[in-house]
């Protein structure tokens, strides 16, 4: 257990319980977690134990979320665990990539690319409150594991924040999921990346499992109830805060970039 006082173990389990529900309904939840444990972890820290902290962390909110949903939604367990693989994959390449690269350069682009996509989802009010009537061509199930997988996958592991909310509104465009089920599909997948990511850290380390036992607690129940939200509240709800998540990323990416 690092060096913290009681009331920070307290607001970082706090901060667990937020992340879970949020990630559970629309992803995003990292867009808290880690920089709680990055303000959290005693100055000096190197940045790896916040990262592999936090994915020791979201991996047991995000299993617990994907067999909430797999419960209750109909999600296709075996196409998302072949995205979920491409994913692998993609974040694997992406992770070399970023050794070597700054990637502040694409950070502006990442904005550009989620301000479209809100304003998409704001102009077209009906995108994924509806599963499509039409069974899914192989031809989008391929183009799914493709972008959803192998793209989304990488850039998890080239820049990262987002990943998840990427992954809803990729598999709700290409897959016609509604949003629901697109959030069910995106826990499975985000289980594979998960694995693996922490895998990487676990060998390098860079864990504070004791810490990471404790949040997860936290992280598994807010993971759950989210995704029972989602499943009570219906696509009309979890768009709501799709959206919300959606611009608090363009926000959290633009202090990065020109404030921090």
């Amino acid at each position: 257990m690092p060096d913290i006082s009681l009331t920070m173990v307290v607001v970082l389990c706090i901060a667990s319980l937020a992340a879970g529900w949020i990630d559970a309904v629309v992803g995003g939840g990292g867009l808290l977690l880690l920089p709680a444990l990055l303000l959290g972890l005693p100055s000096g820290t190197p940045a790896a134990y916040a990262l592999g902290t936090n994915k020791a962390v979201a991996i047991v909110g995000t299993t617990g979320a994907a067999v909430t949903y797999a419960r209750k939604a109909p999600v296709d367990v075996r196409l998302a665990v072949r995205i979920g693989l491409a994913a692998l994959a993609g974040s694997t390449a992406g992770a070399f990539v970023a050794a070597g690269m700054s990637t502040d350069v694409l950070k502006p682009v990442v904005m550009v690319v989620l301000l479209a996509v809100g304003t998409f989802v704001i102009l077209r009010p009906a995108f994924g409150t509806a599963p499509a009537t039409t069974p899914v061509s192989a031809r989008r199930v391929l183009a799914a594991i493709g972008l959803a997988g192998l793209g989304i996958g990488f850039y998890d592991g080239l820049i990262g924040p987002g990943t998840g909310t990427f992954l809803v509104l990729a598999l709700t465009a290409l897959l016609h999921f509604d949003l629901v089920t697109a959030s069910a599909t995106a826990k499975i997948v985000n289980c594979c990346t998960n694995a693996g990511a922490l895998a990487t850290f676990a060998w390098k380390g860079t864990v504070h499992w004791q810490l990471a036992a404790l949040m997860a607690v936290f992280n598994l129940v807010g993971g759950t109830v989210g995704a029972r939200t989602a499943l009570k509240k219906g696509s009309g709800f979890v768009r709501v805060v799709l959206l919300t998540v959606v611009f608090a990323l363009v926000a959290n990416l633009a202090y990065q970039q020109w404030v921090a």
